[in-house]
């Protein structure tokens, strides 16, 4: 018959439209009673026109359109929506989807994806005859689209559009003008993937439109149009010179690199140590191994071990302590010279040295020192002796940490047994943060290896200078470049080319950036934009042009703190210089560079707001450190509040002299000197908290050359006075704080503070109170505080002079004058500080007790009288003086004697006791092995008391 042997496929010809106001008119058939049209559709565009007509002899119609990834269609007549119904989801996802609409006298019906689920309809009050259908748009009348649309036209593909049944001819429409079109390109889908290659970083989810994609960073712990920048800082050093204190903090130690972020433990204290913990940190007994069932443990970390690593290496110092109990277990078989327990570290090799030792040596901490038990031995255990001993110390040796693997083969001899215990890793500061170099002329420059950041590039370092511009870094191509510069006192700009033609992102400061003070600058660029960040003003950015050239190419070498031309240099100093998140050494290649110097000093006049609560900025060569002396607060920052507390008995005196505490700031150049230059103050800041039961009592006093004072007494019901004399000539002027009987035995919190005539006066945290003072503003001339009772002359008013013969008994914590703290100065820099100490004085944590009688806690920190004991007796005569010290001496041996026999009888029995006790309780706690080793421990070191006292 008639046969081909061929098969014509039908022609597919698709249309893209290529801009929004783009659509394609086609006639349908008028005067039918039913519509059917169909049509295949690909697009990134959440939002677009799809199909709409007017309705025949009506001001109405009908759109259909895709919102929010959804075909919609809404039927309107004369301003009133009739219906409006949806179907399919998520089909902006670039793939064809197919679309059928179906009218039929009353009733509309859509279909999508040719999936009964996927389709909707609905009865209409109205009968539509359409002679134009519009695709992806309208004609516009001007500037005015004939949609009327609040959504723009549809940027995309589509093809197999069919109308009645009968499929349209793109080709002849295209050749013979058949319908009505406009920014068409017919016979090709021009969509592009935008999203392919995938430039998010760190799993950052892509999305795109028509012309452009978008990067959601959400929970990647990245920031950026590309989620390349991190959000967390690289290491816990970082984060305490923003100010933060201890705790939980995520570090990203490689910066923008592969690596993410992970949890660890920020111990901010004079150095900076970051703690790692690990899934087994219990002491843990171990029996029955031998070399053929060997006990193996694995250690698994919070992070992973190149994550471990990368914050290993910026370190300066880490270290994990591991402590190894035995009773005849050894480490080391010296019969052949092979390990019996080993542990593996970081890169999987095996060690068998231990806590204390170095690598390289079968050694333990007591080998090194030569301290074992047994001198045959280098390590304790390996004496393999039937009583329980250890092997503890840290492993240092950064290359071979962290433990991650234990393996123990000698617990398998009749009451052999052994156990062990690792702690978390530990790692101390941060090297890359104050590697620093100091550029000393306009033509010295660092130079590194070329910077390769083809499609995504950071650079951030702080600096310093007191010049007005220069060149901080400089990496040039064939015709890219990149550079970052000071351009003016005021200005910071960071340019580049990557084909486009020069770029430039500029940040312009309020400030002057070339105040001799560090200032951080951020630079970022990747395909979609550039950025750049000064300090902690706004960002600025430009985005890149549309479809242009993205690649970064250079190939001579990185200048630092220069150019190639050795024009424009920097002078100053640039410090933690990180690119693509990884840190240049400054210092070592400026120790071999002329012109430039390794380190940077000066580290305070940018870090010394740091120091709270009148502390003083120390410089170190790498970075600062708070003293904390003469605060009353301690910690990293003097922010830390330390309850330092004392408890007063009858006739203590605590005195704190300004004037030589004047003389001492004044040598040292502190801060604090300009402060008590003239010793006049216009106002006052203190705060203390006390704590006692008896009145009237005088607790606080400040003295001056001029008799001026102030002091704060409790009256004898138990109100709390405070009065002030700023005049010699005026009485002092007296505010009484009388809503409750403050000496109830509760500790009672005060804040006193002073500005100029205006006082206000706080107690336990109620509603501050407001006193006007009437005896002037200025108080002259100031001589010392005192605490407790004044013993020198002081001419002061008559209820002050009632207080002070009671003294003070009691409690006082937290005192602080402005920023002096003279408890503390009395109690831990008694040597140094300008504060003299008279009676019975005891550190003491009644400040933090919640009852009324503290005194039995006060047994701590004792302190004679500096002066000698006030002594109020009369003088004994000599003759009776002789004779009493010669009966009393024979006495006091007598006695002494006495009391020693007895005591070590007292002691043997005791011990006794504990050891029949301790031998009873050994089968009772199994149920810890930490408890059970240490009752063991006990058990064993009381044996060996026992013999020594028996012995003796």
């Amino acid at each position: 018959g008639n046969m081909s042997f061929s098969c014509l496929e039908p022609q597919v010809v698709p249309v893209t439209f290529l801009s929004s106001s783009s659509f394609l008119a086609l006639r349908g058939a008028s005067g039918q009673d039913e519509v059917f049209v169909s049509f295949q559709f690909r697009t990134w565009n959440k939002e677009g026109l799809l199909l709409s007509s007017k309705l025949h002899r009506s001001s109405g119609g009908f759109l259909l359109y895709l919102s929010d990834g959804r075909v919609k269609i809404n039927l309107h007549k004369t301003g009133r929506v009739l219906s409006d119904i949806a179907a399919g989801a998520g089909l902006n996802n670039g793939q064809w989807h197919s679309v059928s609409l179906s009218v039929k006298r009353n009733r509309i019906s859509i279909r999508v994806d040719n999936d009964v689920t996927s389709s909707a309809h609905t009865f209409i009050p109205l009968q539509i005859y359409s002679d134009v259908f519009y695709f992806g748009g309208c004609p516009s009348s001007g500037n005015i689209s004939e949609c009327n649309t609040s959504f723009g036209g549809f940027q995309g593909c589509m093809r197999h559009i069919s109308i009645g049944n009968k499929a349209v001819d793109m080709i002849s429409i295209q050749q013979n003008g058949f319908g009505n079109f406009s920014d068409l390109q017919i016979d090709l889908c021009g969509i592009t993937d935008r999203c392919l290659p995938n430039y998010c970083e760190h799993g950052g989810e892509c999305s795109q439109s028509w012309n452009s994609f978008h990067c959601n960073c959400a929970n990647t712990g990245y920031k950026g149009a590309t989620c390349h920048y991190p959000i967390y800082e690289q290491s816990c050093e970082a984060y305490k010179h923003r100010g933060n204190t201890s705790g939980f903090y995520n570090i990203d130690s490689d910066g923008s690199g592969p690596l993410g972020p992970f949890l660890v433990y920020c111990n901010m204290t004079d150095a900076t140590w970051t703690i790692i913990q690990h899934n087994s940190t219990n002491l843990t007994r171990v029996k029955s191994a031998n070399r053929e069932n060997p006990h193996t443990v694995f250690f698994k970390y919070s992070a992973s071990l190149d994550q471990l690593q990368a914050t290993i290496n910026l370190a300066d110092h880490c270290e994990q302590e591991l402590a190894y109990y035995c009773k005849k277990s050894r480490l080391l078989d010296k019969s052949d010279g092979m390990p019996l327990s080993w542990w593996i570290g970081r890169t999987n090799e095996t060690h068998t040295y231990w806590g204390g030792s170095l690598p390289a040596v079968q050694k333990c901490a007591c080998g090194l020192e030569g301290s074992c038990i047994d001198s045959q031995h280098y390590c304790n255990c390996d004496a393999d002796r039937d009583e329980w001993t250890n092997d503890t110390g840290f492993l240092s040796y950064k290359d071979h940490l962290p433990v991650t693997e234990i393996v123990i083969t000698d617990t398998d001899r009749p009451n052999s047994e052994a156990a062990y215990k690792l702690g978390p890793l530990l790692c101390r500061g941060d090297r890359t943060f104050w590697n620093s170099a100091s550029f000393n002329t306009e033509s010295s420059y660092l130079h590194f290896p070329t910077f390769h950041g083809e499609f995504s590039a950071d650079v951030s370092f702080f600096f310093k200078t007191t010049a007005s511009s220069g060149v901080f870094l400089e990496n040039l191509g064939i015709q890219d470049f990149i550079r970052i510069e000071l351009q003016s006192p005021y200005e910071v700009a960071f340019s580049f080319d990557v084909g486009n033609g020069p770029s430039e992102v500029i940040v312009q400061s309020r400030n002057s950036l070339n105040d001799n003070q560090w200032h951080y600058v951020k630079a970022e660029r990747n395909v979609k934009e550039a950025s750049l960040q000064i300090d902690q003003l706004p960002q600025r950015s430009q985005s890149a042009p549309p479809d242009g050239h993205i690649r970064l190419q250079l190939n001579s070498q990185l200048f630092v703190g220069g150019t190639a031309s050795r024009q424009k240099g920097f002078l100053g100093c640039i410090r933690s210089l990180r690119l693509n998140g990884m840190a240049l050494d400054l210092e070592e290649r400026a120790k071999i560079t002329p012109g430039v110097e390794p380190g940077c000093p000066g580290h305070c006049s940018s870090y010394g707001n740091l120091c709270h609560n009148g502390g003083k900025c120390r410089e170190k060569y790498s970075g600062f450190s708070c003293d904390c002396t003469f605060s009353a607060y301690a910690g990293p920052f003097c922010k830390k509040g330390k309850h330092i507390s004392a408890y007063f008995w009858t006739g203590t005196s605590v005195t704190y002299n300004f004037q030589e505490y004047y003389t001492l700031a004044k040598n040292t150049s502190s801060h604090a000197s300009s402060f008590y230059a003239d010793m006049t103050l216009a106002r006052e800041a203190i705060t203390f908290a006390f704590r006692t039961t008896r009145t009237p009592s005088l607790l606080l006093y400040v003295s001056s050359f001029y008799k001026e004072y102030l002091s704060v007494i409790l009256t004898r019901n138990g109100d709390l006075q405070i009065r002030y004399k700023l005049d010699s000539h005026q009485d002092p002027d007296v505010f009484s704080i009388s809503f409750k009987n403050v000496a109830d035995g509760q500790l009672q919190h005060v804040k006193i503070n002073r500005e100029e005539e205006t006082l206000f006066v706080e107690v336990n945290q109620n509603e501050r109170m407001k006193f006007i003072l009437s005896s002037g503003t200025e108080f002259n001339a100031i001589k010392s505080l005192t605490l407790g009772k004044i013993l020198e002359n002081s001419d002061v008013d008559e209820e002050t002079m009632k207080a002070n013969s009671q003294g003070f008994v009691g409690c006082l914590s937290s005192v602080q004058f402005n920023h002096i703290a003279p408890l503390k100065a009395a109690l831990h820099h008694s040597s140094s500080a300008p504060v003299i100490v008279k009676g019975r004085f005891t550190e003491s944590n009644c400040g933090t007790l919640t009852g009324a009688d503290s005194t039995s806690s006060e047994t701590t920190h004792s302190f004679a009288d500096h002066s000698g004991p006030i002594d109020e007796g009369k003088p004994l005569a000599n003759a009776i003086r002789s004779d009493s010290a010669i009966i009393g001496g024979v006495i006091a041996v007598v006695i002494f004697i006495l009391l020693c026999i007895t005591a070590v009888a007292i002691r043997i029995y005791k011990k006794k006791g504990i050891y029949s006790k301790n031998e009873a309780k050994g089968s009772e706690n199994e149920d810890s092995a930490e408890s059970a080793l240490k009752s063991e421990l006990s058990m064993q070191n009381t044996a060996n008391e026992n013999q020594k006292e028996y012995f003796f």
